[in-house]
């Protein structure tokens, strides 16, 4: 907020400063429960996937999973001052990039062969680990170029198309389209600030978070059916 000249306000007819933005009192509360909820679900599908290599993928997905939800809260729920609060909008930008790279972890190695799925997940996890760096040095970078990454990062798969279909089946794929659509509606939401139903309780952005838990279900179904 800019402050207005002293030659200025004296003016009978200064234009006063827009109030700020109110925090929804419901900014956080969604995913807060999901963290939870993420943690439960991956120790319960650990403990029914096979020793070894699909145990450890999907652990890596449901602990990039729950981190993403975990540090949401932390960063969503709490007033932080602006010093901390930087930086905790850094780590939540950051497990976003984690989230996408942990979900093609065991689709990778579980459901792709070798050949496909190993240099596409090298691939996944390079621009995620630059995604991050990207998010912990340009912080103020627009939602528009944020939210474009993401979503370019999640749709990457659409290069193995034709592998991804025989190795998932039409109920693997439909659960994949649609936990990315979903993702994907999400990112232009928290893009453009629309729709915000009710700014001072349920906004944009709670709008956002709904739609990341209903694509993570979609993935985490996905995952399973894959791991078992």
């Amino acid at each position: 907020m800019q402050s207005v000249p002293v030659a200025q306000a004296a003016q009978p007819h200064a234009a006063s400063p827009q109030p700020a933005r109110v925090k929804p009192r419901l900014r956080g509360a969604s995913h807060h429960i999901a963290a939870y909820v993420a943690a439960l679900a991956t120790a319960i599908l650990c403990s029914q996937v096979p020793a070894g290599r699909a145990t450890w993928s999907v652990l890596v997905y449901g602990v990039c999973m729950t981190a993403l939800f975990a540090i949401s809260a932390a960063y969503h729920l709490p007033m932080w001052q602006p010093g901390p609060r930087q930086w905790m909008r850094r780590l939540d930008h950051c497990a976003i990039y984690l989230q996408i790279a942990g979900t093609y972890t065991p689709i990778c190695l579980l459901a792709l062969s070798p050949s496909v799925g190993e240099p596409l997940l090298l691939g996944v996890w390079i621009a995620a680990t630059a995604g991050i760096a990207k998010s912990l040095v340009w912080i103020k970078a627009p939602k528009l170029v944020s939210a474009a990454l993401y979503v370019a990062l999640g749709w990457a798969a659409m290069a193995c198309w034709s592998e991804l279909k025989v190795a998932l089946g039409e109920t693997g794929v439909a659960l994949m389209v649609g936990g990315g659509v979903l993702y994907t509606v999400g990112a232009a939401i928290y893009a453009v600030r629309k729709p915000d139903p009710m700014p001072q309780v349920f906004g944009y952005h709670e709008v956002f978070h709904a739609l990341v838990i209903a694509a993570a279900t979609c993935h985490f179904v996905m995952v399973g059916r894959v791991a078992t």
